[in-house]
């Protein structure tokens, strides 16, 4: 399966799909898709930047 470690953080952070996707500006379906291939460095940089940046908000609370 492709990008192992960007589905692992997402499971780790405990977030949703849909909530990655909506921080980068895309839907759950697209994110999905690209997740399925491997993501080539600027969308792997969005993901990651919006992993990190959700999972700050919510240890903030």
């Amino acid at each position: 399966m492709n990008n192992q470690e960007v589905r692992h953080e997402i499971k780790v952070k405990r977030l949703r799909y849909w909530e990655v996707a909506n921080k980068i500006g895309t839907s759950d379906g697209r994110l999905s898709v690209w997740l399925r291939t491997p993501l080539n460095s600027d969308r792997k940089k969005r993901v990651e930047q919006a992993i990190k940046e959700l999972s700050e908000s919510i240890t903030e609370k």
